[in-house]
């Protein structure tokens, strides 16, 4: 059986799907070629990640596609409903990028209250010329320690964002419609533990008392942070979105950082990928990422075999 990783799949991933007894093509085909290279190969399983779209065009022409694999959490690069009611297996790795994504939102938060996203802009600039001033600008930062980060969205990666924060001595409340309460067990390296059950409050009481605000949410039809929601938020909040494009208005956000309201954001996701806008990119008080919270090699390890796992699972167990 033949596997087309065609936004590509880690080497531990190629290994585990070819002892497994899987043909692995890392060729990388354009969108609108897909369909035909798909057929005339007579591909098995299709593995994507976020570039790729498989919509009800693509699976209604690929009759040879028995599994469809996204490489992460959100599935909305996929017709997942419509795919299932063909017959086909839809999977992803929910739980092994968590922890990467949530050490991307701490880079942005560290790099937040100490100004780096503006110091890594001008120390090259004008480091050699104007050190003292620049010294000066950048000397009123925060620590982290004893602030409060509210997290919206108490899933795997939410859960993993809450660890590293009780780990740096921070005090942690949450939202989430759906979760009443989670039990975060944050690990140290000599095997003890502490368990800290944090209880979910509602968004707006969250928006009005954290000092910095941690998105974690699926794609929406609506903005989860727009005007009103930034309204009602500290002084000087600090936010990170590095969950999905869409959950913040961009516009209201770059209104905010202008007045004062926001003291900075950090952005992996934006509302328009693969072209952000300028004036997002930008922007002095903003840290930007292009979206890389799964891409560490650790994540990228885990997500190819959990999704070889998964596959042979599914289709060895057809064949018996």
């Amino acid at each position: 059986m033949k596997v087309l990783a065609n936004d590509g799949v880690s080497k531990s991933g190629v290994e585990a799907l070819e002892k497994g007894g899987f043909e692995v093509i890392t060729t990388k085909v354009a969108q609108d070629q897909l369909v035909s290279y798909i057929n005339e190969n007579k591909i098995d399983v299709l593995l994507v990640r976020s570039a790729t779209k498989v919509r009800k065009d693509l699976i209604d022409a690929c009759e040879s596609i028995k599994v469809v694999g996204r490489g992460g959490v959100g599935m909305d690069n996929i017709d997942v409903d419509y795919a299932r009611s063909k017959g086909i297996s839809v999977i992803n790795t929910p739980a092994a990028s968590s922890q990467s994504v949530a050490e991307l939102v701490f880079a942005h938060l560290y790099g937040g209250v100490r100004f780096l996203y503006d110091a890594n802009r001008n120390m090259p600039l004008e480091g050699e010329t104007k050190f003292g001033q620049l010294k000066k600008a950048y000397a009123g930062g925060q620590e982290l320690r004893g602030k409060t980060i509210g997290i919206i969205g108490l899933g795997r990666i939410g859960v993993e964002t809450a660890k590293i924060a009780l780990g740096a001595g921070m005090k942690v409340i949450a939202a989430d419609k759906f979760v009443d309460k989670a039990d975060v067990i944050v690990d140290f390296f000599n095997g003890q533990s502490i368990k800290v059950e944090i209880k979910t409050q509602p968004l707006e009481e969250v928006y009005k008392e954290a000092d910095f605000i941690s998105l974690h949410v699926p794609a929406q039809k609506e903005y989860v942070i727009g005007k009103k929601e930034l309204n009602i938020m500290k002084e000087g909040v600090g936010i990170i979105n590095a969950s999905r494009g869409g959950v913040i208005d961009e516009v209201a956000l770059v209104e905010a950082l202008d007045n004062g309201k926001v003291a900075f954001a950090g952005l992996d996701v934006f509302e328009n990928e693969p072209t952000p806008a300028v004036k997002v990119l930008m922007h002095p008080k903003i840290s930007l990422t292009p979206h890389i919270g799964a891409a560490t090699n650790e994540a990228q390890d885990r997500i190819g075999t959990e999704l070889a796992e998964q596959i042979i699972s599914i289709l060895k167990s057809e064949t018996v």
